[in-house]
């Protein structure tokens, strides 16, 4: 696969997995807490691949195997990574404050 493909691969990635947790949370809003927690896991599992990518690039560079200089490209595929992450983490957060503001669903 190439550089650019493989670079794509993590921006889709990061996309998707921000989908999942802002759909995530739409879900706990409406109380469809089951929903919310199934989105979460996918939304987990797909930051998994992402940060296998990640991980593969960065060790590539580490060990000089790295053909491509860091570009553009791979910056946006890094920062939809990192958003990615960070919405993660939030809607984790707001998943259970609905759950507590809703029902009184203790943690």
């Amino acid at each position: 696969m190439s550089y650019e493909n493989i670079i794509m691969e993590l921006i889709v990635k990061g996309g998707d997995a921000k989908s999942k947790a802002l759909l995530a949370i739409e879900e706990a809003k409406k109380g469809n807490y089951s929903e919310a927690e199934k989105l979460m896991q996918e939304c987990s599992h797909t930051l998994i691949e992402a940060h296998e990518i990640q991980t593969e690039l960065i060790q590539d560079e580490l060990n000089g195997k790295a053909d491509e200089p860091v570009n553009l490209l791979m910056v946006h595929g890094q920062d939809h990574l990192m958003n990615a992450m960070l919405i993660s983490d939030l809607a984790k957060e707001f998943i259970e404050i609905y759950k507590i503001v809703n029902g009184g669903v203790k943690q």
